[in-house]
């Protein structure tokens, strides 16, 4: 398996629990024992998720930076993490809350993955 390979895997199995952490709470709240958690608990309850998305999101960093021995330089990976991130936040939208893709994020789509075709072009 490739560093880059491995740096993009690790993004996304991050990018999965970051959404989870960040949005997941929102659907939680359909469950009495969760809606019954004050804010401090829903707090630590998210953290308790984000600490696993570190976990994935620092090792996918170091692996994928060209300075360790990786292929990204610094804004490759960061334009790879925004574009995984809404690729990931798309999904989490349309399979746990059921919402639709419409046209214009299609577009921003496109438009997310010519940020990706230049950043990595020049």
């Amino acid at each position: 398996m490739t560093r880059g390979f491995l740096a993009v895997l690790l993004l996304f199995l991050s990018n999965i629990m970051m959404t989870t952490a960040w949005y997941g709470h929102l659907k939680l709240s359909e469950y009495s024992w969760f809606a019954k958690l004050p804010m401090m608990g829903v707090i630590a309850f998210c953290w308790g998720i984000a600490f696993f998305e570190y976990c994935l999101q620092v090792p996918a960093n170091r692996i994928g930076f060209v300075e360790n021995g990786g292929p990204f330089n610094l804004f490759q990976l960061k334009i790879l993490q925004e574009v995984i991130t809404l690729v990931v936040f798309m999904c989490f939208s349309v399979l746990v809350f059921h919402l639709q893709i419409r046209w214009n994020h299609l577009v921003a789509g496109l438009f997310l993955i010519l940020a990706v075709y230049f950043i990595f072009k020049f």
